[in-house]
């Protein structure tokens, strides 16, 4: 019995040669001759008549998010969305504190994400057109198409989890609807006094 050497180690272990393997699991290296691989002719390097072999770097108008991993943007970025309000410095910071490795990374853009759904909320009472929760949350759909037959049976896949889903749907309305009528109702009192 041959010696075995542990993984971790400088030594590392014993590296099989290709026959070796291509011996113990079947299939083993067959992408390794060119003229057997199907993709091949996709990686050849075809011209492609840019005269650059990096873009010019776009114009950075606006601060942008960026990696700590990385030294630069990329030579062209989307500006379609800039950074705004809460939602905005949330996400800035995120990306100025933490690795894209981390989770606090990520949950943290998970929480802007939640914020920015809650501006957005706010914006749209200030415009000519508000949200409507009803028909825009699914609502009238499950009285107007039978929703309930999509709750019975096999067909839904998560049948364990569907009674929060009111919760989750409307919770956060009927919430913001509390909140106003008592602020209304303290800004009617305080008129009163």
């Amino acid at each position: 019995m041959s010696e075995r050497i542990p993984v971790y180690t400088s030594a590392g272990p014993p590296v099989p040669s290709a026959a070796e393997l291509r011996a113990r699991i079947p299939g083993w290296g067959v992408d390794l001759d060119p003229a057997d691989r199907p993709s091949y002719p996709k990686e050849r390097a075809e011209p492609t008549g840019a005269h650059w072999d990096l873009p010019e770097q776009q114009e950075e108008t606006s601060p942008r998010e960026r990696s700590i991993e990385h030294m630069r943007l990329t030579p062209v970025f989307g500006t379609v969305a800039p950074l705004h309000g809460l939602s905005g410095a949330i996400r800035r910071y995120s990306y100025e504190r933490f690795s894209e490795a981390r989770a606090a990374h990520w949950l943290l853009l998970i929480a802007a994400d939640r914020v920015d759904a809650v501006e957005s909320h706010l914006r749209s009472f200030a415009s000519a057109r508000p949200d409507n929760p009803v028909t825009e949350t699914g609502v009238r759909a499950e009285l107007t198409h039978d929703g309930l037959a999509a709750r019975r049976g096999s067909s839904r896949a998560d049948v364990k989890h569907q009674w929060i889903d009111p919760i989750l749907v409307a919770g956060p309305w009927v919430l913001a609807g509390a909140a106003a009528v008592a602020g209304a109702r303290r800004l009617v009192r305080g008129r009163r006094d």
